[in-house]
């Protein structure tokens, strides 16, 4: 795919083996890989070292913001791409992109996410705007110092690319339901720095508000079985939160 602007494409990584031959190839109009590992236990390093393009740092995990804006340091082009493993990144959407920044009227693009969970795909339980920008100007942007759900903060005009990008972030329930326990533990020390005390009402309210919330408002109910699990297990996730919350100022593990 010829373009004029060089990209810079940038992922961060643990135990993503399985992805990484149909991520790199996606990735085929950028001009540099970025793969900064959290010392994966699988085979990730390996495959991403095969390829002359992608180059490989190993960084010690300590939240997201900093391990993303540890990526874009090492990129050495203005424009970069910023994607996830589990996503994937359609010849339509590099076509896209590419042609975006050959004459570009902003400093960061939105893509719109498709969810898809157990093989189906969610066209609800809150995830219909699922927008996250994927492609964006490094002088102008950086995440922010959440420790989970970071956000890309963009210091100037945004716009938005038509092509979706498919997230294909289910491998296995267990693996899914590890993924939340990990973002509620992160959540957890975010809310303990702040010196949020859990209540009776964490407990309780919000885990129920969040299952009917996912469930019924924002019609998790219209995607069936699966939107019944997602609910279930994000209502879950935020009861693991503040019983991470109450072991932190318990001191116990």
């Amino acid at each position: 795919m010829e373009h004029t602007v060089k990209i810079s494409a940038l992922a961060i990584t643990l135990n993503e083996a399985n992805n990484m031959d149909t991520f790199v190839q996606g990735l085929s109009f950028a001009d540099e890989i970025i793969i900064v590992d959290s010392f994966s236990s699988d085979e990730t390093v390996a495959k991403a070292k095969q390829y002359s393009n992608v180059t490989v740092y190993e960084r010690e995990f300590d939240n997201f913001s900093a391990q993303k804006n540890f990526a874009i340091s090492k990129a050495k082009n203005d424009w970069v791409v910023f994607f996830d493993l589990d996503e994937e990144v359609t010849p339509q959407l590099a076509e896209e992109i590419t042609n975006s920044l050959k004459d570009p009227s902003a400093i960061a693009y939105f893509v719109k996410r498709d969810f898809y969970f157990m093989g189906k795909k969610i066209k609800y339980s809150g995830l219909q705007n699922d927008w996250v920008i994927r492609v964006f100007n490094k002088g102008h942007c950086q995440y922010n110092k959440n420790l989970v759900h970071e956000t890309l903060e963009a210091n100037g005009p945004t716009a938005k690319l038509k092509a979706t990008l498919p997230h294909h972030t289910y491998k296995s329930f267990d693996d899914y339901t590890a993924k939340m326990h990990r973002y509620s533990a992160l959540q957890a020390k975010m809310l303990y720095k702040k010196k949020k005390k859990p209540t009776l009402y964490h407990f309780l309210f919000r885990p129920l508000y969040r299952f009917w919330h996912q469930f019924l408002i924002r019609l998790g109910i219209l995607d069936g079985k699966e939107g019944f699990i997602l609910a279930y297990v994000s209502a879950f996730s935020v009861f693991k939160r503040y019983v991470n919350l109450w072991l932190l100022y318990r001191k116990i593990d």
